[in-house]
């Protein structure tokens, strides 16, 4: 094992040993990593800013000290001095590597920004909000009955909108004499009223009639990506949806690796909250910006979220969430003031709302995804899978629903995958592989146009061919299996086993080449045996998951799928069925319910009486934990084959035939198992 320094680039996951006094830029191009800079290495550009992270990394068997990237310098300190960079940030042109460290590319880095696919899904829903705008005329002070202001803007209220019982925080009654003498007494007041509240607060208040809009944020908060949507809290239109990557990553891909860091590393937990509320902050003045609206007018923000990211989110330590029983601060639904959170890009008094947790593992994201898709009212069997780093799984109908959460990993969005990335402009999204010939022919993020069509180079020639991403992997193994490429257990054929000489050696195994542009200085893309086994991880914990919930039901098949979430969108059924995703169900009742976790957010944002609704159906949900199942880890291992070792496939049968081949890891050439196995006899 190399005696020099071990870098681990996140979000990309890439990693490798690098002499003490390589600079990080030079290591990031050497790995292939998105990392950008234009001014050739003199920190004038500041395009290659990067974050290193300290402490012990379980996950990426990193610990990183102080010292593991060399001293602050001069040319740091004059681009410093002249534009300022964000605390803890560096230029990666000047810091060198020294020791063993993680470091983080933000987003503003990375040369081919990631598409964040967590776009509002089309739906009706009956606009009754909780925070809501009211013009009201308010009767001029009088000498003889003297009053407050405030007591006359509630009697006003009272009796002009029958509403009862206001209250005002300090900060708006310093807004409040002001206002009603420069409107002339008349006044426009922005009125919040949970639905379990007795009281209504003003949250701003604004001379004569205020026209400048009222606005929420229903914000999905995931372990990979955060996305939001802001809603016009009068019409319920969605005026923009954008997205960024979790900056949490950088302490670890998956959940369990940010519970450990914690464990690891005292004070981890405060280091998280403020990485993610940071980021929420700008995420919000970023949205504004793009809906043309002053961030002022955001009054009410939704979260929903799996359990370790609410209590990060929260401030609360997560290492409850990390060992049986897998306790929960609170469970029940929560309704707070933004600035508990530091939450200051918004309105200074604007409300937040997190829907509830269903269980330790079982988040308010889920939740959301039941409130959305409402398996509880459904007449036919259906599963409902959330699809992420944490699956969420719901199955259920009108007579009782079911939940769990399974721990897939990144291996679906592009990370652990040797040539994988994340969805951006460049990767590789669609597959397919011709079973005679065994060529691939593909599309990539940012081009309709297939690899083997006319115009492909030209309308990939800004993006390049840089990776491939979650669908792409998925599609890419679902392929080689029917191709005949790879055998039941997950197993890459030789050459001569595949009959292509895209089946090359790597050691003792084989990979599968996809695009190599080696020879022009480009990537070189393949599907190596470690990708598979990833991909066979992920996908047995899912489908042991809905199996634990199939049986706690006595059913072997459900009458429909819904894959939900940003990933779920992208997939085909088709290809996760042969990959054994999901289980067996007619194609035609395979379907995506696009980010049902962020429509379930805008329900809840845009109509008060919804989070009274959901709070019942999550006491009405039956919750399976899958870390104590005895039957988890036998689903799990009958899952690894592809399909499936045990379970039969019939709706699967009706559209593809699965090659009957076995291939063996004996021999670059393919021909040594055969000859060992005939010895043998």
């Amino acid at each position: 094992m190399s005696g020099d320094p071990l870098v681990v680039f996140t979000p990309s996951g890439k990693r490798g040993h690098f002499p003490a006094g390589t600079p990080v830029l030079t290591a990031a191009r050497q790995l292939g990593v998105d990392l950008d800079s234009v001014c050739g290495g003199r920190g004038i550009c500041s395009k290659c800013q990067i974050t290193p992270s300290y402490g012990e990394f379980s996950k990426h068997g990193v610990t990183a000290v102080d010292g593991a990237l060399s001293e602050w310098n001069s040319v740091e300190q004059r681009y410093d001095d002249k534009r300022g960079l964000k605390k803890g940030r560096r230029l990666g042109c000047q810091a060198k590597i020294e020791g063993d460290i993680v470091i983080d590319v933000p987003e503003e880095s990375q040369v081919h920004k990631q598409v964040i696919r967590k776009a509002a899904s089309s739906r009706v829903i009956t606009m009754d909000p909780a925070t809501k705008l009211y013009f009201i005329e308010v009767d001029e002070p009088d000498m003889h009955t003297p009053t407050g202001d405030l007591e006359r803007v509630a009697r006003a209220l009272q009796e002009q909108w029958e509403i009862e019982h206001v209250r005002a925080a300090l900060p708006v009654l310093t807004k409040l004499q002001p206002a009603l003498r420069k409107g002339k007494w008349q006044i426009t007041v922005a009125l919040n009223k949970g639905h379990d509240e007795q009281h209504a607060r003003i949250l701003d208040v604004w001379p004569g009639l205020y026209e400048g809009g009222l606005y929420g944020l229903a914000i999905d908060l995931g372990s990979t990506t955060i996305a939001a949507h802001l809603c016009d809290l009068v019409t319920g239109e969605v005026m923009a949806s954008s997205g960024l990557m979790n900056p949490q990553i950088r302490f670890g891909e998956d959940l369990m690796s940010r519970v450990s860091y914690v464990m690891m590393n005292p004070g981890g937990d405060v280091e998280m909250t403020t990485a993610v509320r940071t980021a929420i902050n700008g995420l919000t003045e970023a949205i504004a910006t793009e809906a043309e609206i002053d961030p002022n007018a955001i009054f009410e923000t939704v979260f929903v979220c799996n359990p370790v990211m609410h209590h990060l989110l929260l401030g609360i330590d997560p290492v409850e969430l990390g060992q049986a029983p897998f306790a929960l601060a609170t469970s029940a639904s929560m309704s707070l003031d933004a600035r508990e959170m530091d939450l200051h890009a918004m309105n200074d008094n604007a409300r937040v709302y997190i829907l509830p947790c269903i269980a330790g593992h079982v988040g308010a994201d889920a939740a959301a995804v039941a409130l959305s898709e409402e398996p509880g009212k459904s007449e036919d069997l259906v599963l409902i899978v959330d699809v992420g780093t944490n699956a969420e799984i719901l199955l259920g109908d009108k007579s009782r629903v079911l939940a769990c959460s399974s721990p897939t990993g990144p291996a679906f969005e592009g990370a652990q995958i040797s040539s994988g990335q994340r969805a951006a402009p460049g990767a590789i999204e669609r597959l397919e592989i011709d079973p005679i010939t065994k060529e691939p022919r593909f599309r990539v993020i940012g081009s309709d146009i297939w690899s083997d069509e006319e115009g492909f180079d030209i309308a990939t020639a800004t993006t390049g061919i840089t990776g491939i991403c979650g669908s792409g992997i998925i599609e890419a193994v679902a392929e080689m299996r029917m191709a005949g490429l790879l055998d039941g257990s997950g197993l890459i054929g030789s050459a001569a086993q595949t009959g292509t000489n895209r089946s090359i050696p790597e050691g003792r195994t084989h990979s599968y080449l996809i695009h190599d542009a080696s020879t022009a200085g480009g990537p070189r893309i393949t599907v190596t045996q470690g990708d598979i086994r990833a991909i066979q991880l992920a996908k047995s914990a899912l489908y042991a998951g809905a199996r634990l919930l199939m049986d706690e039901r006595g059913v072997d098949t459900v009458d429909r799928v819904v894959l939900a979430g940003a990933f779920g969108a992208h997939i085909s059924p088709k290809h996760a069925m042969v990959l054994g995703m999901i289980p067996d169900a007619p194609l035609d009742k395979v379907t995506s319910a696009g980010n049902a976790a962020g429509t379930g957010a805008r329900i809840a944002l845009c109509n008060v009486s919804s989070r009274a609704q959901i709070e019942k159906t999550v006491g009405e949900i039956t919750k399976v934990e899958t870390a104590i199942e005895p039957k988890f880890q036998e689903h799990f291992v009958n899952a690894s084959a592809i399909p499936h070792k045990t379970d039969p496939f019939p709706e699967l049968a009706k559209i593809t035939t699965l090659p009957d081949v076995s291939f063996n890891t004996g021999g670059g050439d393919g021909d040594g198992g055969a000859r060992r196995r005939k010895r043998r006899a």
